[in-house]
């Protein structure tokens, strides 16, 4: 497949593009004129954007690609509204270019309470870090509204707290919610489950949650 990768220099996106590119799949990572990007690979195509936010400067990027994948997310809580802005830009390139599909990262706290979670993690956790990360949360419904609305075949991923550490293939998937009791994930196991779905039509206009 050829793929377009967004946020290609961000912990997932990063993921993204070295996992595709060991997949056999040919990709253009899309990285901001400021940002440093070391990879090289015969398949790997470099697309170098002022912002996300105008879908004009990512046609290039986007035009002709199988499925674009977002790991734009925010890297903090005063990042302001970048996942919702971003995404409209990129929805108006795919729109513009005649690409459908689309799989973007979201956050868990965003969707609802995992059917079967425990008191702990509906009761307190979720509450605690809803409240802690409002801002971002807001943004990511935004963002998912845009997605939902758009004529793009989406999939959109709930991980929850996400943490550094080596791809291991082994995490829980849950189409149309949640994981119950799954508090962590790594960034490569998200990025895994994101081209994973891929080649799963049962994830398509659907949110995914992920999580150990």
């Amino acid at each position: 497949m050829k793929l377009t990768v967004l946020g290609a220099t961000g912990g997932i996106g990063g993921h993204i593009v070295r996992q595709a590119l060991d997949a056999g799949h040919a990709v253009t990572a899309v990285v901001r004129g400021s940002a440093h990007f070391d990879l090289r690979h015969p398949a790997l195509e470099v697309a170098t954007v002022p912002g996300l936010t105008d879908p004009d400067p990512l046609l290039p990027a986007v035009k002709g690609s199988d499925a674009v994948l977002s790991g734009v997310g925010s890297r903090g809580r005063k990042a302001g509204t970048i996942a919702s802005d971003a995404t409209r830009g990129i929805l108006g390139a795919m729109a513009a270019t005649g690409v459908r599909r689309f799989v973007a990262v979201s956050a868990a706290p965003v969707g609802p309470p995992a059917e079967g979670e425990g008191f702990f993690g509906r009761r307190i956790l979720l509450p605690v870090v809803s409240a802690a990360f409002k801002e971002v949360y807001q943004d990511l419904t935004v963002m998912e509204q845009l997605i939902r609305d758009s004529h793009a075949e989406w999939t959109v991923f709930w991980p929850p707290k996400l943490v550094d550490k080596p791809l291991t293939g082994r995490y829980r998937t849950v189409v149309g919610g949640n994981v119950a009791r799954g508090h962590t994930i790594g960034r490569a196991d998200v990025a895994h489950a994101m081209l994973a779905a891929l080649a799963d039509p049962a994830t398509t206009g659907r949110p995914v949650g992920v999580a150990y």
